[in-house]
């Protein structure tokens, strides 16, 4: 009987012991695809901020550049401006829910890989 007694106990060490390392298993995991995310963000994020400045003095050369061939240099940056504002409208009708796929979709696959 005492035997009996023993490997039950045995037993539900041994439970616990599994559930422990699972959890720490789950939780490393977790901590993994949380941090590879982030990271791939940041780097991201990074060369983004860096495109965008970029752009942004061709925009301004560009700016400056139509404005000096249409004689005011205003104009150049209304053309600008303008150029963009038809941009922003075609992703906002025609792009929005394709963008968001691809977003939603990558983010996804770095969390599962």
């Amino acid at each position: 009987m005492e035997e009996n007694i023993n490997l039950i106990e045995s037993l539900f060490e041994r439970i616990a012991e599994y559930s422990k390392t699972s959890y720490e298993l789950v939780k490393l995991n977790v901590v993994d695809k949380t941090s590879d995310v982030v990271s791939a963000l940041m780097a991201h994020t990074i060369v983004k901020v860096i495109v965008a400045c970029f752009m942004l003095f061709v925009n301004l050369g560009i700016a400056f550049w139509v404005g000096d061939m249409l004689g005011h240099i205003y104009y150049g940056f209304f053309a600008v401006a303008t150029f963009y504002g038809f941009v922003a409208f075609i992703l906002h009708f025609f792009m929005r829910k394709w963008m968001k796929r691809v977003f939603y979709d990558y983010l996804i696959r770095k969390m599962l890989s």
